[in-house]
């Protein structure tokens, strides 16, 4: 468990709670950061795309978007779903040999959301499948009834766009301007605000070598 403070807590309460998943629950930036790099090293990706730095910049937006954004960016022609697979396919790799750390702040706050019966929801940029190997990884696999992911809005309507923190809200049956949104990185932080939400920033991690 990380044991360094990474969010300092609102003292306000809200009606409903949403946490992203990767840096803002579970430390899990850094295996992600892994399984990027060899991804897009072996779809031919020059060694400066996608440094510490830039992927960062891209937390919480989904895969296939990062790529696409990657080849505008850099002038690419990768295929985004095929990269975006073998990525993901690469972090399911890495997790059989790693116990992901949570992230204590924010999981000491879910585990009284859970106990005072308040509505709470994840709200990530990866797609289901992933999300729930990074929760089982760190221990948390049973712990959230309510999972929004890319799949469950239209293409191209992740981070920064505010529709799956949208529909976290109405899953939770609390109005938009009731919830808070705990983010680590700025797309997800702009999608709160694109909702109407309040925001709690967690701190990044330290940086990892590409």
């Amino acid at each position: 468990m990380s044991t360094s403070p990474r969010v300092t807590l609102p003292q306000q309460s809200y009606g409903g709670y949403i946490f992203d998943l990767d840096g803002t629950l579970v430390d899990s930036m850094p295996t992600h950061f892994r399984a990027w790099r060899w991804a897009l090293h072996k779809h031919g990706a020059p060694h400066e795309v996608f440094l510490w730095d830039e992927f960062v910049a891209h937390g919480g937006m989904a895969a296939p978007d990062i790529v696409a954004d990657l080849n505008r960016v850099y002038g690419l022609q990768m295929e985004p779903e095929t990269v975006a697979d073998e990525k993901r396919e690469r972090y399911a790799y890495l997790l059989e040999s790693e116990h992901l750390p949570v992230i204590a702040e924010t999981v000491s706050l879910v585990r009284r959301l859970r106990e005072q019966g308040i509505p709470y929801a994840i709200g990530t940029g990866s797609m289901l499948p992933g999300a729930m190997e990074t929760l089982r990884s760190a221990g948390l696999a049973d712990w959230f009834p309510i999972i929004v992911t890319p799949g469950d809005v239209p293409p191209g309507r992740g981070k920064p766009n505010p529709d799956i923190f949208l529909l976290c809200a109405e899953r939770m049956g609390v109005a938009p301007e009731s919830c808070i949104v705990f983010e680590d990185a700025e797309p997800g932080l702009a999608a709160a605000r694109a909702g109407g939400m309040a925001t709690c920033r967690v701190g990044a991690c330290p940086a990892v070598e590409g």
